[in-house]
């Protein structure tokens, strides 16, 4: 369904979508880049998870100049500083 036109993809209900922040221990852009998704996601009702850059060699040579970096359904939402609005809009449009 990923390829499919998004003329025809049914829109995922915030709860159905997963967000992903990239961090590393000792960051501060990642302790704000965190209050922003814990604050979009708690009201949102979308579930996201916290990765360690520095625990996984792939995520490491991916991103590792642009942490932290936000996911959205496994695809690169942002990095750096993350915008309240603009996480927001993704999650539910």
């Amino acid at each position: 369904m990923a390829d499919m036109s998004p003329l025809f993809r049914r829109k995922a209900a915030p709860q159905e979508r997963l967000v992903t922040l990239v961090r590393k221990p000792g960051c501060h852009l990642c302790d704000d880049a965190q209050a922003v998704v814990e604050k979009v996601c708690g009201e949102l009702g979308v579930p996201w998870e916290r990765k360690d850059i520095t625990e996984d060699p792939e995520l490491h040579d991916r991103y590792w100049e642009q942490i932290p970096v936000v996911l959205v359904d496994g695809r690169q939402h942002t990095f750096w500083r993350v915008d309240e609005t603009r996480l927001r809009k993704e999650l539910t449009d």
